[in-house]
């Protein structure tokens, strides 16, 4: 090589993306994507009744346009229109706007940006903005969370799961000093595992079992070990065990949740982050939402707020005792509860650093950042073409603010770190593996 030649940097591969025709991308931009504007759109059409009540005829104008708007939006995505820059006020909308002009670069004149021809992740982000954007740019129904419905009725569907997790925590607590470290390892990889499985579990998870039998109600989490891809929980419980074992009244122990769903999900969530105090693994847990209605069914700090109030009123003796404590857990400082526009930007998490330096310094205080779900993972690894064997810490392309660890149910078709054929294994019978949920991953990555 001659002297003064650069060694050549290893490409990242390319964005999922909707040009891939037959890909689970393009099937999710051609597909799902317009359904879920055609659910919002009826989702306001149907509280028309409402907005002019609370608003009169001012609300039911707002709501007109903000159909339009949304109508409009889903004739632009279904003919593949070019993205547009965004036009409202609101404070992320420069940030949106720089980086099309980033897209409009990297195509070097092959075509502008469009809906299937841009990476999935990008247009998938920016179409839950725009619909934050129709709501938004139209008051008095601007503060209107087209997802809420839905998310509740989450949460309610889901109540014997929830009562269920909820008794065995609590029947835990009660003995939880007795415990020796095997056990206390052992309830933490359980509780975690529910966490993981998240929405996939609670059905299962509460099967008719009467939480007064003796079998416990997490039976179904034996059974679902073998379908975690990449099992790291023994590496978690160590890192955290030692953090414990350095610490002093200056050092506190953190841990940050980057939440997922709303739900069943944000429940299980709950239960870690109050074992992890009661077990006196950390000090405080931060929880990190969304700003904006996001993905349907992502947790903002509304969602956040109602669930804990939902299950204080419960009148279940142990949920409502949940919600009792965690409403004090906040009152007292040791769960803190951000949210931070950079979770609804389409950047993937290695651009944080530059693009959110503020976040990023944040998180850096952390022991440990627990990632949930699978558009964190989409954001941890950029949302590429991986190889199943590129180890996890090269995906997350010089993201390491913290020792952090992905709990994710495999939904969407990028996966790293898996041993060699052990995809090419699962791919031979049963060919829809990343997008089914069936499986899922506990990675971890201990930072630098």
């Amino acid at each position: 090589m001659a002297a003064g030649t650069a060694l050549p940097v290893t490409a990242l591969p390319v964005p999922l993306s909707g040009r891939f025709k037959g890909s689970f991308a393009y099937f999710t931009i051609k597909d799902r994507l317009p359904q879920i504007l055609t659910r919002t759109i009826d989702t306001l059409h149907r509280h028309k009744n409402e907005f002019f009540e609370e608003h009169g005829e001012k609300g039911v104008e707002a709501e007109k346009r903000a159909i339009s708007f949304l109508s409009k939006l889903r004739n632009e995505l279904q003919t593949d229109k070019p993205v547009t820059p965004l036009e409202d006020e609101l404070p992320d909308a420069t940030l949106w706007n720089q980086y099309l002009d980033y897209q409009r670069n990297l195509s070097n004149g092959n075509g502008g940006p469009s809906w299937f021809q841009s990476p999935w992740l990008y247009v998938e982000c920016y179409m839950y903005r725009r619909i934050h954007a129709a709501l938004a740019q139209n008051p008095p129904i601007d503060n209107f969370d087209v997802f809420k419905e839905g998310k509740a009725q989450n949460f309610f569907e889901s109540q014997g799961a929830i009562i269920a997790l909820c008794t065995y925590f609590q029947e835990l607590l009660k003995n939880i000093k007795d415990l020796d470290e095997k056990q206390l390892q052992e309830e933490f990889f359980k509780l975690l595992q529910v966490s993981l499985w998240g929405n996939k579990c609670d059905l299962s998870f509460s099967a008719g079992e009467d939480s007064s039998q003796k079998s416990s109600p997490l039976q179904c989490l034996e059974d679902m070990v073998p379908f975690i891809l990449v099992n790291d929980t023994e590496k978690l419980w160590l890192l955290l065990k030692n953090a414990k074992n350095r610490k002093t009244d200056e050092c506190k122990v953190r841990v940050d949740i980057i939440l997922d769903n709303a739900g069943f999900e944000l429940v299980s969530d709950f239960v870690v982050a109050d074992f992890l105090l009661s077990s006196k693994l950390a000090d405080e847990v931060h929880f990190r939402g969304k700003s904006i209605p996001w993905y349907v069914s992502d947790t903002t700090k509304n969602d956040f707020n109602w669930t804990i109030k939902q299950l204080q009123a419960a009148n279940h003796m142990w949920m409502s005792r949940c919600g009792i404590n965690w409403e004090g857990n906040l009152k007292k400082g040791v769960w803190v509860y951000h949210d931070h526009m950079f979770w609804t930007l389409p950047h993937d998490f290695s651009s944080m650093a530059e693009v959110a330096p503020d976040l990023y310094a944040d998180l850096q205080k952390s022991n440990l950042l627990l990632f949930k779900g699978d558009l964190n993972y989409r954001k941890l690894t950029g949302d590429r073409k991986w190889e199943h064997t590129v180890p996890f810490h090269q995906a997350l392309n010089k993201f390491h603010p913290a020792p952090l660890c992905s709990l994710r149910t495999l939904k969407s078709d990028t996966q790293v770190g898996l041993k060699p054929g052990q995809a090419e294994q699962i791919q031979a019978s049963e060919p829809e593996w990343m997008i089914s949920g069936k499986y899922g991953v506990v990675q971890f990555d201990p930072a630098l």
